[in-house]
């Protein structure tokens, strides 16, 4: 039967093999998002010392994993009221916008050494264009629902998105000057070596920065100003109910599990193994590179979002955008600097023999 399967694998043309990881991806994804909701309100009930959700089960099994299912149901039934004086059209095509960019970018991203939809040389770039998309359904939910409340919801928000979006991209600027490479499978190539040759050591600042920025990109607690109920009545997206809500934060879950997918590539090898490299456990299963390392890495970074909305609280606006606009950016460019430096007396990732 794995024969056959291989066989039949083999035989399909390129384009086939992308179209099938793409559907794979995609169903993986809107799964992972799914169950991501129950994890959250689970590892928050767990820090304050409560249960979270435990009623609804699979086949009377597991109970609280049906949560998320029945979650979805509740909103796929309820109605989607369109206020009378709103834009129909862009109305509906604000919650695709936010959505399809947080899928659109799996394209690129190498999953293991022979898993990836797109090779593309131009990747950092598809991934720099892809994320830049997101302000623009946040401004048009505020707009096409013509409700004061959604609109100054949306200007915050997309003040803050651009913000961080850009010391995002200095960040990104620091990691094609360390790998000297925008193909994302190359990025994680030059990081091998094991856990001190990836680049979160020698771009530290930059991988706290991308986080952080990252946090407040996808709108999570403490960077939550866009949903705060006590402000501003929920934000740019105040006016949609039923499944179109549900788009929004399915964009919202789905962009946290792709800034930690990307992290673990930019900063912590992809799909790198941690002990490759070491004396016993370098030639096992362990020291090779598989997705498995990835899938480790992305849920450690994913369980930091979860644990930063349990622990901090809200900032004020004003703070939020002084640490991007002040701290953040400037921390960049300093940074960039250094790496000047380093790269010049080739020290660190520039001492390589492949950079050479």
């Amino acid at each position: 039967m794995l024969d056959k399967l291989n066989t039949a694998w083999a035989s399909l043309p390129e384009y086939g093999q992308s179209t099938v990881w793409i559907l794979v991806i995609t169903v993986a994804l809107i799964i992972c998002v799914a169950l991501l909701t129950l994890w959250e309100r689970k590892v928050i009930g767990w820090m304050q010392l409560r249960r979270g959700p435990n009623r609804v089960r699979i086949f009377g099994l597991l109970p609280g994993v049906g949560q998320p299912f029945a979650d979805v149901l509740k909103l796929l039934l309820k109605e989607v009221i369109i206020p009378a004086k709103a834009n129909r059209t862009l109305f509906w095509l604000a919650p695709v916008i936010t959505l399809v960019p947080a899928f659109a970018a799996w394209a690129v991203i190498p999953l293991s050494p022979t898993v990836v939809v797109s090779k593309a040389d131009a990747g950092l770039l598809y991934l720099l264009s892809l994320t830049s998309m997101g302000v623009y359904g946040v401004i048009i939910a505020g707009w096409a629902a013509n409700s004061k409340y959604a609109f100054l919801g949306a200007m915050r928000s997309a003040a803050q998105m651009v913000a961080y979006e850009i010391a995002m991209g200095f960040a990104l600027v620091g990691v094609l000057m360390a790998t000297g490479s925008m193909n994302l499978g190359k990025i994680v190539e030059t990081q091998a070596g094991g856990v001190g040759s990836w680049n979160w050591l020698w771009l530290f600042p930059l991988l706290v920065v991308y986080f952080v920025s990252g946090v407040a990109e996808t709108n999570r607690a403490p960077f939550d100003v866009a949903e705060g109920e006590s402000e501003i009545v929920a934000g740019f997206h105040v006016e949609y109910s039923g499944i179109a809500f549900a788009l929004f934060f399915l964009a919202e879950y789905a962009n946290m599990i792709l800034i930690s997918a990307l992290t673990a590539v930019f900063f912590f090898g992809g799909w790198q193994g941690f002990f490759e490299g070491w004396p016993l456990l370098g030639d096992t299963f362990l020291g090779r590179p598989s997705f498995l390392w990835l899938a480790i890495k992305v849920f450690c970074l994913v369980f930091l979002f979860l644990w930063f909305r349990a622990t901090f609280p809200r900032y004020r606006y004003d703070q939020i955008m002084r640490l991007g606009w002040k701290a953040l950016i400037p921390v960049t460019l300093v940074w960039i600097g250094v790496e000047m430096v380093l790269r010049w007396y080739h020290i660190g990732p520039w001492g390589r023999a492949w950079f050479h």
